[in-house]
């Protein structure tokens, strides 16, 4: 009986170590499967982070290496430019100035045959004298920048026209009482036309260009303004000179004239008694005068804008 007993007993053991062996095998394996997926996944995540800042540090060095190369020559050019620029053309002598100025003319207007209208002898002596008489109401006609036009004046006469003259005492001392009649001349526009070539070669002229013009022979300017005692600025006395220009009115009544001797005069003592600038502006006639005032307007524009320092 006891015998029996052992054996049933046995038995029973023999059978659960059966049944527990596939349970206990399996827990091993999983075990096992855990271990190598662990170590798997370090191995793969620990070659991801070492890998990862090597292939970041070799593309960032070859973004930055060509970076540099092109922008340190550009500001070299420039400063370089600006140095040889001033003294590539600088001015010459007062007294050598024409050669340089006849190169420098046909720049500022591109009605270059007109040129010729220019005197082209002491050429910055001229134009100072002339426009320092003019701006008092004198024609220096000896310092004249342009040569005189090859047209001569000739009114048209009215032959049933007259004017009675009655000769003052100062006048005329040996017979103050006697009356004189004179023939009467009307203005003819053909005359004013002689004047036309030089109003178009100034209209021809860019007022900017010629500012800036003006601007860098200045000290020419200057040199020749002070030879006649001045110690102001010439730019003044081209503001007065074109003032007058623009000041100008065209009388309302007929410009007559009369030749008492070989000079013409006008009839209208009010007229014949205007400084002679401004009877120079008379004759040019009506058209050439308008067109002049506006090319001097925009001129005189220029010239104050640059004065207070205005672009």
């Amino acid at each position: 009986m006891d015998n029996l007993n052992q054996s049933l007993e046995k038995s029973d053991q023999a059978s659960q170590n059966k049944a527990s062996w596939p349970l206990i095998a399996f827990i091993i394996l999983v075990i096992i499967a855990i271990g190598i997926a662990w170590q798997f996944t370090g191995d793969k995540s620990e070659s991801t982070v070492l890998d990862k800042p090597v292939l970041i540090v070799e593309e960032t060095l070859e973004i930055v290496e060509p970076l540099p190369e092109p922008i340190i020559e550009i500001p070299e050019v420039v400063v370089d430019e600006k140095i040889i620029e001033p003294v590539k053309d600088p001015l010459p002598l007062l007294d050598n100035s024409d050669d340089w100025l006849k190169l420098k003319l046909p720049e500022i207007t591109w009605r270059k045959e007109l040129l010729k209208l220019i005197i082209d002898e002491d050429m910055v002596r001229r134009f100072v004298v002339f426009t320092d008489n003019f701006a008092q109401g004198i024609v220096a006609y000896e310092h004249s920048p342009f040569i005189r036009p090859n047209i001569k004046f000739t009114p048209e006469m009215d032959s049933v026209s007259f004017q009675e003259i009655i000769e003052k005492p100062e006048q005329s001392s040996s017979n103050p009482s006697v009356s004189v009649k004179q023939n009467v001349w009307q203005w003819s526009e053909n005359s004013s036309r002689r004047f036309s070539l030089y109003v178009d070669l100034l209209r021809s002229m860019d007022s900017e260009n010629l500012v800036q013009w003006y601007s860098e022979i200045k000290p020419l300017i200057d040199e020749a303004y002070n030879e006649l005692g001045y110690e102001d600025d010439f730019t003044n006395t081209l503001q007065d000179a074109i003032t007058r220009v623009l000041d100008m009115e065209l009388p309302k009544s007929s410009m007559a004239l009369i030749q008492p001797s070989v000079m013409y005069k006008f009839a209208d003592p009010e007229l014949e008694a205007l400084p002679d600038s401004d009877k120079l502006l008379l004759r040019l006639g009506k058209d050439n005068l308008l067109v002049m005032k506006s090319v001097l307007l925009e001129l005189h524009e220029k010239l104050a804008q640059q004065e207070n320092g205005v672009h």
